[in-house]
């Protein structure tokens, strides 16, 4: 849910799988890092309200290299080169619940994966993490969610109405057309729903509640669009939570802190994982 957008990084060759959902087709582009490690932990990424793989530039490899992890990088469908919004779809307060319960698990099935996964997910891919935990159990090995959204605040709306403004006055636009086939389904889709006024109540302190797999929330001290309440939350929520706040750090830690949120993510997951 990033509005400050670097230049493109390298990102290697991605491809796209068929996946039903909802009696319609969409296609999603997903991009494996290190599949030879067939015996190391799976990490699924979640990319932002505006992300995608190519938004995610080299930080996957990174991780996953640092910890001997095998990833899974994909564009959730109206992002990337996944399949766009149809030009009649609008989102509901539901749609990151409906990524979660229906979009995440058809997305695995259709690669095979039936192995019970880390998620890393970012700012609403954190949220669909958490609400994914929660759903099915058995498919979420732990979690590490950066800058996730429990419920909206003041200072979230505030500053994506800001992103609206720069995507209409700006070059933000052209910016993000570099990590979107269709930027306009991209940025749409996420500003329209976060400012709806009925999405004012939307809150997934319930659902945290339910979640029973390790959790490691990390946020920044300067994040533009949550307070610290969010990951507190989860704290309060989910036994033995571990959280990192990281001075100096706005929205993106893995942008601004990307040392530290790799050291604390490899650590957290082999501290924590389970091998099948």
């Amino acid at each position: 849910m990033n509005a400050n957008v670097a230049a493109p990084g390298p990102v290697g060759a991605t491809e796209r799988v068929p996946v039903v959902w909802r009696n319609r087709t969409v296609h999603i582009e997903y991009q494996w890092i290190a599949p030879e490690r067939s015996d190391a932990p799976l990490v699924v990424f979640l990319h932002e309200g505006l992300g995608s793989v190519a938004m995610w530039k080299d930080f996957p490899r990174q991780l996953c290299d640092t910890g001997g992890l095998r990833g899974l990088v994909f564009s959730r469908p109206a992002y990337g080169r996944s399949t766009p919004r149809g030009p009649d779809e609008v989102w509901g307060v539901d749609f990151m619940h409906q990524q979660a319960h229906e979009v995440v698990p058809a997305f695995l099935d259709a690669l095979g994966v039936q192995e019970a996964a880390w998620l890393f997910g970012h700012s609403d891919g954190a949220s669909i993490a958490l609400l994914m935990a929660a759903r099915w159990p058995e498919r979420v090995q732990g979690l590490v969610v950066m800058a996730p959204h429990l419920f909206v605040e003041d200072v979230t709306v505030q500053n994506i109405e800001r992103a609206r403004e720069a995507y209409e006055q700006t070059d933000l636009r052209h910016k993000l057309g570099r990590y979107h086939d269709d930027v306009d389904s991209a940025f749409w889709g996420w500003n329209r729903i976060w400012l709806d006024p009925a999405f004012r109540a939307w809150n997934i302190e319930p659902e945290v509640a339910q979640i029973r797999a390790p959790a490691l929330a990390i946020q920044g001290c300067d994040d533009e669009y949550g307070t610290l309440a969010q990951i507190r939350g989860i704290a309060q929520r989910v036994p033995g939570t571990r959280l990192l706040e990281l001075p100096d750090c706005a929205h993106s830690p893995h942008r601004d802190q990307p040392d530290a949120v790799v050291a604390a993510a490899v650590a957290f997951i082999q501290a924590h994982h389970t091998p099948a």
